[in-house]
């Protein structure tokens, strides 16, 4: 007789740009329990809008689930995502955004420390960066506003979650697409898979 598949009773909320690597998380640590769903990543776009994007969610979510957990830092809600969390009462995992959930707190100060006009990019970004960024800004159609956009920036930071050649590379051409000196810290993505760790039900 073939076992029954576990039935998902704790809700995983987090960003498109984070869903490859939440999900490779939660089935590689066979948490069958927990279901991963995503609000698209061009939400970042309009950082206001994302606080009642995530609680649409949570409330959706209350339905179906016993448990809801949180991957998303502030990602530059001016504290409006903490507020909006507060008030639902829902666990979330903090930060000021992926970045520091990727190198620590502590490493993302000394990133910023050594090079406070960095540019981050992570394999999402990587991936996705001609459309997301050289396009979104317009740089393929307005060159001379690559000067205007990156004007503060000296360094592009890659923060690798996976050892991937072509996601390298893709990262490199990024920075010289922007005229950006090249730096690569091999992050992972330990700071998620132990926040999920600690709040198993």
């Amino acid at each position: 007789m073939e076992a029954k598949s576990e039935k998902p009773t704790t809700l995983v909320i987090c960003c498109g740009a984070m869903a490859r690597e939440i999900v490779g998380i939660v089935r590689d640590n066979d948490w069958g329990h927990m279901k991963v769903e995503c609000l698209p990543a061009k939400l970042h776009n309009t950082p206001e809008a994302l606080p009642e994007g995530v609680r649409a969610k949570i409330r959706a979510g209350r339905e179906s689930f016993d448990h809801i957990i949180v991957l998303y830092s502030d990602c530059g809600t001016g504290g409006l995502m903490q507020a909006m969390l507060s008030e639902e009462g829902i666990d979330g995992i903090g930060g000021a955004h992926c970045y520091e959930i990727f190198t620590g707190t502590e490493g993302f100060k000394e990133l910023m420390d050594d090079e406070p006009g960095s540019f981050f990019v992570t394999d999402f970004l990587a991936r996705h960066f001609e459309k997301l960024v050289f396009q979104g800004l317009g740089l393929d159609r307005y060159p001379k506003l690559r000067d205007t956009y990156f004007a503060h920036y000296k360094k592009l930071i890659y923060l690798a979650q996976s050892d991937n050649a072509d996601l390298l590379t893709r990262a490199e051409r990024a920075a010289e697409s922007i005229g950006l000196e090249f730096e690569v810290r091999h992050a992972g993505v330990e700071g998620f898979e132990s926040f999920l760790a600690s709040r198993q039900a």
